[in-house]
Parts: C-alpha cells; structure tokens; sequence
C-alpha cells in the first residue's frame, strides 16, 4: 500500500516541464533530434510538440542546442501550482 503510494505522484506530475515558444521558434527540429528521451514529436506546420513530458530527465540538451532560445525547461515545483495559480481563472 505504501509503495502505490509513493509511485503515484511521480507518475502523476513530471520532474521537469518542457516548454516551447512558438513566437521564438523557426521550427528547424533540432530539439526533437537532440533529444535522448525522445520528449519531442513535431506538428503538422513543423513546431516541436511536447509528446511524453514524463520521459524528460532535465538534461537541456534541447535548451543548449537551440537556436532561437525557444526551449525553456523547468524542474517541476511541487504546490507551485496552488500558490500561483490560485487567484487566476
């Protein structure tokens, strides 16, 4: 019961967040080919999507090898999500 319980929120939420910014990005793919745990698939118009965020282990090979600064990859704050989002609809 208690390994269920400790295995859960681990698959429930990411360690990492992995963004893209579409207005930054030219869509040259170079994050989907960097990427060693396969985050990335791209779009019908060529824009990276985020595809498995649970698989991202916060190596920033994405962040580093962009061009355009498009990536931002966070580590996933626990609660962060309650404080900050709390007042916003």
């Amino acid at each position: 019961m208690h390994s269920k319980n400790r295995a859960s929120p681990a698959k429930d939420k990411p360690g990492y967040v992995t963004k893209i910014n579409k207005e930054l990005c030219k869509r040259c793919g170079i994050c989907v080919q960097f990427c060693p745990q396969g985050v990335f698939t791209q779009d019908e118009e060529g824009y990276p999507v985020v595809k498995e965020q649970e698989k991202c282990t916060g190596c920033l090979s994405c962040f580093y090898y962009c061009p355009d600064f498009a990536v931002e990859v966070k580590k996933h704050e626990e609660g962060k999500d309650k404080k900050d989002g709390g007042g916003e609809k």
